[in-house]
């Protein structure tokens, strides 16, 4: 039996009381903080930096998974390590050399992935699974939050599951899914029947007044998967 994990995107939190809004979504059950990182250079947005994963750290003991929609890539992913991100993923077009930028994450001691963008073929995969611990399949474009889900996803979704059951069964380890992008009750389902473990919501989490019957509702569609 596969375990889900909910990764709300502080993207759409209240900036004005983040710390609080942190505690209260994973007193709410979720299991991860999700970062959203823009430079308005690789995407046309502007978000958060190692300052705030920095302030952030003290108020949570839930993993920080860094999502880098930067480019260049290794010195923010070194300095998002240091404020203290547990995962830190990016995408493969930002960087001139995959293989290295893996290797500074997990030398910098975190958990490390690769982001695919609707249009990013997953073959960028093939020779660097031994350095993978997350696959991340973006079901948006990237730069924006509250965007609605591409539904041809879940095609790449299923494929991505096939390539990490083949790679663990024949190596072992643990590569988990990730998906981000119009995440909802009605749909989490559905995402997570493709083969996605681990769901990034920002919107659909922190636009509701009670952000555990959210959760809980996202929770009673996961159990109908198994």
């Amino acid at each position: 039996m596969r375990t889900f994990r909910i990764a709300p995107s502080i993207l759409s939190a209240d900036f004005a009381r983040l710390g609080e809004e942190v505690k209260n979504v994973i007193a709410a059950g979720a299991d991860i903080v999700h970062f959203d990182v823009m430079d308005n250079h690789y995407v046309p947005n502007l978000t958060v930096g190692p300052l705030v994963c920095e302030a952030i750290r003290p108020h949570t003991s839930a993993p920080i998974d860094v999502h880098l929609m930067v480019s260049p890539v290794d010195a923010l992913a070194a300095s998002f390590a240091r404020a203290g991100a547990d995962i830190i993923t990016f995408h493969p077009e930002a960087s001139h050399h995959i293989d290295r930028t893996l290797g500074v994450i997990k030398d910098a001691g975190c958990k490390a992935g690769l982001v695919f963008n609707p249009a990013t073929p997953l073959s960028f995969l093939d020779h660097v699974m031994d350095k993978v611990d997350m696959i991340l399949l973006m079901s948006v474009n990237p730069g924006f939050g509250g965007q609605k889900f591409i539904p041809q996803t879940l095609n790449k979704v299923r494929e991505a599951r096939r390539r990490i059951d083949e790679y663990t069964a024949a190596h072992g380890g643990e590569i988990w899914l990730e998906v981000d992008g119009g995440i909802k009750v009605d749909n989490i389902a559905e995402v997570a029947a493709a083969g996605a473990d681990t769901f990034v919501a920002g919107s659909a989490i922190f636009n509701q007044p009670d952000y555990k019957a959210v959760i809980d509702a996202m929770r009673a569609e996961l159990a109908r998967v198994g």
